[in-house]
């Protein structure tokens, strides 16, 4: 695992260099991402200023990623370009503050892009806080420029807990079921891309349905179901070098599989004689640990984040609900009791909270609870939303949506909602899309 690492981190070859940091509060910049429909903070994303013609157009592509990235947030405003009274190659000595402040911009954000006699791209920018004229943020990248895009990203992230006092999710990747073709000759691919929809790429063929990815929270690894000579068993599968291994040969069917939060172990579910319970194997060592045993369907496992309880949904009590067991004891207590039935529950990274979708008078929805399941809210609702997966930072929620059209229903879609119910958006994606699962930050 230490070579791994290694190797992965040398392949980035990215690394950073602060150059200032102002800590200080300023009450104007701080947004409260808790509450609900916060007011976006006007900021003003200038073009990065590159010393050369290639980095000038480099410069252009990371400060468009930025904007984007923040802008797709819901908390930034962004200021028009049409705007800006003062140039970029003069932001390089100083922003001339009662311009941006004439402009209504409340932060500033510029940088500058030089290609090295080394062949790196360095990348230094700035955060500003325009009404008491004092720098938040300077920091100086270097990396290959093939990773430009990344680049833009990392500031991103910068940016965004500067302001919000939360990690970001800019640096993340998504990992989903890209769907195409007819109903009945339905092709179902893994497909993995950037949060924001670049670098795509397919890891599977279509020629085996794929169902459920989910990505590990240490590796480069993902997790999924597929159907092999029309047998469902649960594979891993590694991003770096493209390799596939099932887990286990089980009599019965494998299904809904996730990783520990220490990545050493999958749990999923097992059925047997038309029982369905749920297990745990070490990845190590392939040894499988059988952790209910009850006559009813137990499915959807999710482990809390410190690893010492799992959520996960079962009709033990007559109709699908949500139930949390500690691993220690092995008891299992109901967590959901409104009105309804309650499935593919997540716990969020930050173990706050439990997200799940609600099937109700034939409509669904997705919602979060704690996990003692009190404070119960519905974030969406639709003819079908469904699979709820959270980004890193635990205040973003990604699922795919399937409006109503026709007998069967239109084509799904992914999209993303904050944790206050608002923001929605759609992630573009060239097919239909499903299933998907949030990385950890790269």
């Amino acid at each position: 695992m230490l070579n791994f690492l290694i190797n992965r981190i040398s392949s980035v070859l990215l690394s950073f260099c602060c150059l200032l940091s102002f800590e200080n509060s300023f009450a104007q910049l701080r947004v409260d991402i808790t509450s609900g429909n916060p007011r976006p903070v006007p900021i003003a994303i200038t073009e990065f200023f590159g010393v050369d013609p290639s980095a000038s157009k480099l410069g252009n592509s990371i400060g468009l990623v930025i904007s984007n990235d923040l802008e797709g947030s819901g908390l930034f405003k962004l200021i028009d370009h049409k705007a800006f009274i003062q140039s970029r190659e003069s932001l390089r000595r100083l922003p001339q503050f009662p311009a941006w402040r004439q402009i209504n911009a409340q932060a500033l954000v510029v940088g500058t892009v030089e290609n090295l006699e080394n062949g790196k791209l360095r990348v230094d920018f700035r955060l500003w806080d325009v009404f008491s004229s004092k720098q938040l943020i300077g920091r100086r990248l270097e990396t290959e420029p093939d990773n430009w895009r990344r680049v833009a990203h990392i500031i991103s992230d910068a940016i965004y807990k500067r302001i919000t006092g939360e990690d970001g999710y800019f640096d993340t990747r998504i990992v989903y079921v890209s769907e195409t073709g007819p109903a009945k000759k339905r092709v179902k691919r893994l497909a993995i891309m950037d949060q924001d929809g670049a670098n795509l790429r397919y890891l599977t063929n279509g020629s085996n349905l794929v169902l459920t990815p989910r990505f590990s929270p240490t590796a480069q690894e993902i997790t999924y179901l597929a159907y092999v000579n029309n047998r469902p068993r649960v594979y891993i599968y590694n991003i770096d070098t493209g390799q596939r291994e099932a887990l286990g040969d089980f009599p019965g069917m494998s299904f809904a599989p996730r990783f520990s939060p220490d990545g050493n172990k999958v749990i999923m579910s097992i059925a047997k004689n038309g029982n369905s319970d749920i297990y745990t194997m070490d990845l190590p060592t392939r040894r499988t640990i059988r952790l209910t045993a009850h006559p009813a369907i137990d499915t959807s496992p999710s482990f809390a984040p410190d690893g010492s309880r799992i959520v996960f949904n079962s009709d033990r009590g007559g109709q699908q609900q949500l139930y949390v067991m500690t691993l220690r004891d092995r008891k299992a207590s109901r967590i959901s009791f409104g009105t309804g039935r309650y499935a593919t529950p997540v716990w969020s990274p930050r173990g706050d909270l439990i997200a799940f979708t609600k099937m109700f008078k034939g409509e669904f929805a997705i919602g979060v609870m704690r996990p003692d399941g009190s404070g119960e809210r519905l974030l969406t609702k639709g003819f079908l939303v469904e699979s709820p997966t959270w980004a890193p930072n635990g205040r973003v929620l990604m699922f795919f949506r399937k409006d109503r059209s026709g007998k069967r229903g239109g084509q799904p879609k992914l999209f993303s909602i904050d944790l206050t119910g608002y923001n929605e958006r759609l992630i573009l994606t060239p097919t239909s899309a499903s299933d998907p699962a949030w990385s950890p930050v790269n």
